[in-house]
């Protein structure tokens, strides 16, 4: 999805591969299989969150044709924006009324500042999760998603991304994850492991 002329990826390199490859020698031989994975990241958390509201529960490709339409609404993906149109004319973009109040809602917390949207990287991972599952809409795994794909931390492993599990499931042969046994993996990959979650990823499609 088109958020940003100038796409931005999420960085890493030879440091974190070297160490999850001595860590986890199986990730180690899929990585060399897969090689550099590049995955865009938006950068701005507030169009982040917006665009994982819209993206939810749809294909990647009615995301699309949404945010265009919603793009084309509000003009720019501000909170002022967002404020000024109406939740039919959110609606009209091809949007439930829920999700349409959701996103009409992050918008109000912007304003208020309920939330900062612009001072959420100083914050820690827990923090940022807590802060931002208080909005209606927003669950844990899209705060671990914005973790990542926004503010780029180094260090994220979601239990409730399906593909992750699966990708692990794949990965060391298992047929099943109970938590404990994924929490054994998540704390070999740290402190990488967001670039862990980009070959999970990949993974998950064998």
């Amino acid at each position: 999805m088109e958020l940003m002329e100038d796409k931005k990826h999420f960085e890493y390199g030879q440091k974190e591969i070297d160490y999850l490859k001595r860590r986890d020698k199986k990730l180690g031989v899929a990585v060399d299989r897969i090689g550099m994975i590049k995955r865009e990241i938006t950068p701005d958390p507030f169009i982040a969150l917006v665009s994982s509201v819209v993206s939810q529960q749809i294909s990647n490709k009615a995301a699309e044709t949404v945010w265009n339409r919603f793009n084309n609404l509000v003009g720019n993906i501000t909170p002022e924006g967002i404020i000024k149109a109406e939740i039919s004319e959110i609606q009209g973009c091809g949007m439930s009324l829920r999700k349409a109040e959701y996103i009409k809602g992050i918008a109000e917390a912007a304003i208020s500042e309920k939330i900062t949207f612009n001072l959420l990287h100083t914050l820690t991972d827990e923090e940022i999760i807590k802060t931002l599952t208080s909005l209606k809409g927003v669950g844990v795994w899209t705060a671990e998603m914005l973790l990542i794909f926004s503010l780029h931390r180094p260090d994220v492993v979601s239990y409730k991304d399906l593909a992750i599990c699966r990708g692990m499931m794949n990965l060391y042969g298992l047929k099943e994850l109970p938590k404990e046994k994924f929490q054994v993996y998540r704390k070999r990959y740290s402190p990488y492991g967001s670039v862990a979650s980009l070959y999970l990823w990949a993974l998950s499609v064998l």
